[in-house]
């Protein structure tokens, strides 16, 4: 009996231990798990596995993914994960997870994709610098990282890699279709200059021909000058803008008193980060899709 009392304790703090760190979103079907460190990544991840991994996400709907914070389970699932597929740069604490703990598989869309290096001003007599992490918005940037992915990703689970890269035919065929839609509707266009809330837009602007003005630098909680906002101000005059973009996560109280101020609209054009908190977002393409939609009304494109 003395045996039985003695061994519950131990037996309760191994069942506790194994709560917080077995336990992952594929425990309970079997398969392997896949981390995602946000939307965009989630989203090929998903299309590439189907049906042969659970796939989780480390930023939670509503929240902006340059923002987010690690908890002890998610730290876990990272350390367990057959295959991590994350931005370096992007989101620090989940660079420093991947750093202590070396999971066996890490796609890093900052090793596959060029990235474009930004500097813009954020505050008075401050210059932001670094590396816009933005890339999918460019869908032919996206399928770059979606074959990486699918490599890793038959590497860790040679027995469905046949499938893995059949959906990733797939996904790219989508791509493809989207980059197509874009280059079409923005050919012939009234004003090819566009002012956003952040500098998240540099390769929709590249790909597309676009000239993107952003209030704000890569942070999109950063206070612009009055001196930048001054210039913005000069621009839309200049160029006939019509409209000045708001994003879906960050606060559009800016790009709403700029464009209130000259007598403008404000329309939505998502950096697709991530997804609403209330669901009902749709999904990577589909959002694209309204993103040019907005693009050709404020253009004014044929």
């Amino acid at each position: 009996m003395s045996v039985v009392r003695a061994a519950a304790p131990f037996i309760a703090i191994a069942l506790a231990a194994g709560a917080l760190t077995g336990c992952n979103a594929a425990e309970g079907s079997g398969k392997p798990e896949v981390v995602a460190s946000f939307y965009p990544l989630q989203y090929v991840a998903e299309r590439v596995v189907g049906d042969h991994a659970e796939v989780a996400n480390l930023t939670a709907p509503g929240v902006e993914p340059h923002d987010v914070e690690l908890s002890p389970r998610q730290t876990a699932d990272v350390s367990s994960a057959s295959v991590v597929f994350h931005e370096k740069g992007l989101q620090p604490a989940v660079d420093q997870v991947i750093s202590n703990d070396r999971p066996d598989h890490v796609v890093d869309a900052a090793d596959v994709v060029d990235l474009h290096e930004a500097a813009h001003e954020e505050e008075e007599g401050h210059d932001h610098e670094g590396s816009d992490p933005h890339f999918w918005l460019d869908p032919t940037l996206l399928g770059k990282a979606a074959a990486a992915f699918t490599d890793t990703m038959a590497d860790a689970d040679p027995d469905h890699a046949t499938d893995f890269r059949t959906n990733n035919a797939r996904l790219q065929a989508d791509l493809e279709k989207l980059d197509g839609e874009f280059r079409t509707g923005l050919k012939e266009c009234t004003t090819r200059t566009i002012v956003v809330s952040h500098d998240a837009f540099s390769y929709l602007g590249e790909r597309y021909d676009l000239d993107v003005h952003a209030i704000a630098g890569l942070s999109p909680d950063a206070e612009p000058s009055a001196r930048r906002l001054g210039e913005l101000a000069d621009l839309i005059r200049e160029d006939d803008i019509t409209t000045v973009f708001t994003e879906r996560l960050a606060s559009p109280k800016l790009a709403d008193t700029l464009a209130s101020d000259l007598g403008i609209e404000t329309a939505v054009l998502d950096p697709i980060e991530g997804l609403g908190d209330k669901g009902g977002d749709g999904d990577y393409l589909s959002l694209m899709r309204e993103n040019l939609a907005a693009l050709q009304k404020a253009g004014g494109c044929a």
